[in-house]
C-alpha cells in the first residue's frame, strides 16, 4: 500500500531573498558511529531489503565491505521543496520503492533529521524533518482527545471544591487553603490548558487523595519535605511522595497514618 513521507530542509538562510533560498540545495549525508558509517538497517535488514542493491549477494565475503562503501556513499540532496518518498510496503511486505525505503530508514536514524518541524525548530542539531501528514493528523488528533479528556475530568471535580483543592496541591507549588473557590477554580482552568496531559494524569491518580493528604501535612508542617524525600520528626516515611503512599497504604502502618491525621486535624482547629 502506498505511503509517503517528505523530507524537508531547516531553512538557514532566512536572510537572502526568497528566490535565493529556493535554489539551496543541503545534502543529508554520511556520519560516523563508533567509527562506522550510520546504517539505516541492520544487518538482518540488509541482507533482506538490498540484496540486488548491492554489487555481491549476502553471503559473498566482500557483503560487509560493500555494505560499509554504501552507506559512506549515500547522500540525500534535498530542495527547498522537500523529497518525496515513497515508503509502503506491498502485499509480501517488500517496499514500494527500494530506494526510497532505503533513504528513508537512514534518515529516520539520522542524528540531524526530527520527527516533526517542532523538534527541529527547537534543536540547534536537528537540520531536516521527516515530514508525514497521517502521522501529523494522528498526533493533532490525540491532542484533541487529551484536551477533551482534561475538559471532563475539570468538569466533573469543578462542583466539588475539595476535589479541585487536591488536584491544584498537586499540580502546581500553590496553597489552595489561602484561596477562595473563584480562585482555585481559575487557577485550575489554566493549569488544565496550559499542560493537559498533566492534569488528566494527576486528576486520575487513584491515589490522588492520600498523595494531596502528603501534600497538605507538609503545608502545614506536620511532615517536611527535604528533596523528595518525605519526613516525620526524624523518620524519613519515603524517598519519594510516591514512596511515601506505599508506606502509609501498608496496612501494619496504619496508626502512623491515623497519627499524621489527627496532627493535621489540629493544626487545623488551631
Amino acid at each position: 500500500m502506498s505511503k509517503k513521507v517528505t523530507l524537508r530542509q531547516k531553512e538557514l538562510l532566512n536572510h537572502l531573498p526568497k528566490a535565493v533560498r529556493a535554489e539551496a540545495i543541503y545534502k543529508l549525508s554520511r556520519v560516523y558511529v563508533n567509527r562506522q558509517p550510520l546504517k539505516g538497517f541492520t544487518p538482518e535488514e540488509e541482507k533482506k531489503y538490498m540484496q540486488g542493491i548491492l554489487d555481491v549477494s549476502p553471503e559473498h565475503n566482500d557483503w560487509p565491505k560493500h555494505s560499509k562503501q554504501f552507506w559512506a556513499e549515500l547522500t540525500i540532496p534535498i530542495g527547498f521543496t522537500g523529497v518525496e518518498l515513497e515508503i509502503g510496503m506491498d502485499d509480501n511486505d517488500n517496499p514500494l520503492s527500494i530506494m526510497d525505503y532505503i533513504k528513508y530508514r537512514f534518515a529516520l536514524k539520522h542524528p540531524h533529521v526530527a520527527m516533526t518541524k517542532k523538534e527541529m525548530d527547537s534543536d540547534f542539531n536537528k537540520r531536516f524533518y521527516i515530514q508525514d501528514l497521517t502521522r501529523d493528523d494522528k498526533v493533532k488528533n490525540n491532542e484533541i482527545q487529551m484536551k477533551k479528556d482534561a475538559d471532563k475530568e475539570f468538569i466533573k471535580m469543578s462542583s466539588n471544591e475539595k476535589a479541585m483543592k487536591r488536584v491544584l496541591r498537586l499540580i502546581s507549588n500553590t496553597n489552595p487553603d489561602r484561596m477562595t473557590v473563584e480562585q482555585i477554580e481559575n487557577s485550575l482552568y489554566e493549569l488544565k490548558n496550559a499542560n493537559p496531559k498533566k492534569f488528566v494524569r494527576i486528576a486520575t491518580d487513584k491515589n490522588l487523595e492520600l498523595k494531596a493528604e502528603i501534600e497538605e501535612m507538609v503545608t502545614a508542617g506536620v511532615l517536611r519535605k527535604i528533596g523528595n524525600q518525605i519526613i516525620f520528626i526524624d523518620e524519613t516515611l519515603g524517598d519519594t511522595t510516591q514512596d511515601t503512599v506505599v508506606f502509609l497504604k501498608d496496612k501494619k502502618n496504619s496508626g502512623k497514618l491515623t497519627l499524621l491525621r489527627a496532627k493535621l486535624k489540629e493544626l487545623s482547629l488551631v
